[in-house]
């Protein structure tokens, strides 16, 4: 049995149990009118938690709840939720214009922009609300709201307790923060998937950050648009996760239909999702995609929230992000857990787990409420994520150099013997080069091969250029170009010096 279906049967978990008397032995002692936050991961089961908590409201203080979600499948999913149990409630949605059988219902469901058009036109009037339950309560629209019911009770509920606007944070809004469990809690209890993490070191230099603090989509779509972003993507998925079913993230529509095109011509079975989709294909791709066992959707991130497929058995961050919630949102996509189902994959292609740390490492959630600031000035920039990076050379690649005994070249050591002994910063470059033309002369019948193995070692090169680079203190991209250019030129020179020299 998933835990879905135990989901589905309308009965709390032990933790989920113990949140909700946390939350009500607060609500018992606060002001009618106070503000409450409440945090549990994604996939934790929140629109559980809180249609429990509207039915015990209801029950007991005798008022009328109201459900504000950002979107219309939102909506739907936590109206039928609700209803589960045994919370009779009403959509307010654009067909709605007037209230006139409020009183059949004991809870109101809204999307945020719906219901304020409503409530401004004077259309509408809700009476004897008592709570107010907000939905990813990180975005900030729903502060147009509150104007409405200041003598509600308000909760937000929320994956990441850090607000979408750095000017609005959630602290001015919510007296106090409540955490729910843990994410490495809820793996260990068997109620998420184990996350194993592929970190993808890429040089995010050419990424511009936009006003809202994240990279732009124009600037990601040049970058992960590229023929060598691509390259590197489909070798990681053929590598990692292939034929398992594979949901990527993209930042920019061109990049995902790129990707499509890319995957296509390699053979894989993909689709393609953005927003500029009809409902009905939409549908029709969705089905498609919880059907196919192998299946790969490529997408923008309309599928962060609302979006529910417990099969999915990889996630791919193609895109860089600097939004906590937006990371959290991608990989809990994937970490549903199933009967075989324990584990899912998670490929980085934006340097974010090194952003942001692991996925299931601990977070001090109370820390980022009350100080975001804080928080968001420390988050690790791109050339510091650069400088910390170790390159390890993949498994399969190792496999084609297994007749040399050192594969090992450490830059930064052999630079400061060669500084002590007072010779050219060039002689590490000059050492470097003779270590890979070894190991590709030891593992090649002719000349020719070495060259075919000498091109595997390119990401390799590019690696050991940057640590030389930071070494001289001489970081330029059109400097480290020509180092790789000139590099390669050498090697593939020494490669034939030495075949030469064997005939």
């Amino acid at each position: 049995m998933t835990v879905l279906t135990k989901f589905s049967e309308k009965t709390l978990y032990d933790y989920q149990q113990n949140d909700l008397d946390t939350i009500f032995d607060y609500l018992d002692s606060a002001p009618t009118d106070t503000n409450l936050l409440y945090q549990l991961p994604t996939g934790g089961g929140k629109t559980v938690v809180f249609s429990e908590i509207a039915k015990r409201y209801i029950a007991t203080k005798g008022k009328k709840v109201v459900v504000l979600t950002h979107r219309i499948e939102l909506s739907t999913q936590t109206s039928k939720m609700l209803e589960g149990f045994g919370v009779h409630n009403k959509i307010i949605n654009s067909d709605v214009k007037s209230l006139e059988d409020q009183e059949d219902f004991s809870c109101f469901v809204a999307m945020v922009e719906t219901l304020n058009n409503r409530l401004q036109e004077e259309k509408v009037s809700l009476d004897n609300i008592g709570l107010v339950i907000i939905d990813e309560a990180h975005y900030n629209s729903f502060r147009k709201l509150m104007k409405f019911f200041k003598h509600a009770v308000i909760l937000g509920v929320t994956a990441t307790p850090l607000s979408s606007n750095i000017k609005l944070p959630m602290k001015d809004h919510y007296k106090k923060l409540i955490v729910g469990e843990s994410i490495t809690s809820l793996i260990d209890k068997k109620f998420l998937a184990q996350a194993h993490l592929y970190n993808k070191n890429v040089s995010l230099k050419t990424l511009k950050l936009g006003i809202n603090g994240d990279y732009t989509v124009k600037s990601s779509d040049a970058f992960y648009g590229n023929h060598s972003m691509l390259s590197q993507l489909l070798e990681a998925y053929e590598e990692i996760a292939l034929g398992s079913k594979t949901l990527i993230f993209n930042n920019g529509i061109n990049t995902s239909k790129y990707v499509y095109e890319t995957f296509k011509k390699a053979g894989h079975d993909i689709r393609h999702l953005d927003n500029k989709n009809s409902a009905a294909e939409r549908k029709e791709i969705l089905e498609w995609f919880s059907q196919t066992p192998n299946a790969i959707l490529t997408s923008v991130s309309i599928l962060t929230t609302g979006f529910d497929e417990p099969s999915v058995e990889t996630i791919i961050l193609n895109r860089a992000t600097r939004s906590l919630t937006l990371y959290f949102q991608m990989i809990g996509r994937g970490s549903r857990i199933l009967d075989h189902k324990a584990h899912f994959n998670v490929i980085d292609m934006g340097n974010n787990i090194a952003r942001f740390g692991p996925w299931n490492a601990p977070i001090d959630w109370q820390e980022i409420f009350h100080f975001p600031d804080f928080y968001l000035e420390n988050i690790k920039n791109d050339e510091d994520i650069e400088r910390e990076f170790v390159y390890e050379m993949p498994f399969a690649l190792k496999q084609k150099f297994k007749k040399s005994s050192v594969l090992h070249f450490d830059v930064k050591a052999v630079y400061k013997d060669i500084f002590a002994q007072g010779l050219k910063s060039k002689e590490v470059l000059d050492r470097s080069i003779s270590q890979h033309a070894q190991i590709c002369f030891e593992n090649s019948e002719d000349v020719f091969d070495a060259r075919m193995l000498a091109k595997l070692l390119k990401e390799e090169i590019a690696y050991r250029i940057r640590l030389y680079s930071y070494c001289i203190m001489n970081n330029t991209k059109n400097y480290k170009e020509w180092l790789e250019e000139d590099y390669e030129r050498k090697l593939r020179l020494k490669l034939s010096q030495m075949f030469a020299k064997k005939m």
